[in-house]
């Protein structure tokens, strides 16, 4: 026994480590944002009463965000998800291409929202993203610069300067650059991103990235394709369409 204590120490050690760093990856940070101390969803909705393991909590209601949300489906549609998102996030980006083969698959059955929720100081870069996001949508390409934000992260998260990278993306969608310039830090831009951080910080969102279906929060570890699919499927199929 007293040979394999030491094994047993190192493992547990081991255990532990690993549980903290699954935790701090669904916030994409080092350490836990203090900046937000509202209640945890389950708090203010009170248990799911379903009591189902990776379903959707109880609807929340909070205020309304930033009008018109960034949304892509019809408005009509069964099954509508709305992601509270950070542009520098890990996760985020993982959850990207899931969020498109969702919509690829369900169609005209599901809407998708985006909220902007840069998660700073923690993330350097994430403000200025959502600014980049949020001034190309004044101009109809919101979802351009999203897809492209995302799918690039790993090439601009590290960057000294992320200005120049995000104006070449502009470029590149065809924005009118000096329109661009201006809407970055303009009040309209810092009102959206404000408005969007004021209704998570009422639905109790504590991490990105953290996604509601018809307004109950999704678990975390269910938004992996296989598990959001059938959850998906369901909600439709409980709405009759």
């Amino acid at each position: 026994m007293k040979r394999a204590l030491p094994f047993l120490i190192i493992v547990a050690v081991l255990g532990i480590a690993l549980a903290v760093g699954w935790s701090l990856m669904r916030s994409g940070t080092d350490a836990p944002i203090a900046r937000y101390e509202t209640p945890a969803v389950s708090q203010i909705a009170g248990p799911n009463p379903a009591n189902t393991p990776g379903a959707p909590s109880p609807v929340v209601v909070a205020d309304a965000g930033a009008d018109p949300p960034h949304a892509e489906g019809p408005a009509n549609a069964p099954v509508t998800l709305e992601e509270f998102g950070d542009f520098q996030c890990p996760p985020c980006a993982m959850l990207h291409p899931v969020i498109k083969t969702m919509e690829k698959e369900f169609g005209a059955r599901l809407r998708v929202i985006f909220r902007e929720y840069p998660l700073v100081p923690a993330h350097e870069h994430a403000l200025s993203a959502a600014r980049a996001a949020e001034a190309a949508g004044l101009q109809g390409k919101f979802w351009q610069m999203h897809d492209l934000i995302y799918t690039n992260q790993n090439s601009w998260k590290s960057a000294f300067d992320v200005r120049p990278i995000f104006e070449e993306y502009a470029t590149r969608i065809g924005l009118n650059i000096d329109r661009y310039r201006q809407d970055l830090t303009s009040e309209t831009v810092q009102n959206r991103i404000f408005l969007d951080g004021k209704r998570a910080r009422a639905l109790g969102v504590k991490g990105t990235p953290t996604v509601f279906m018809n307004g109950r929060e999704v678990p975390f570890e269910s938004l992996a394709p296989e598990k959001l699919r059938p959850l998906i499927a369901a909600e439709i199929a409980s709405r009759g369409k």
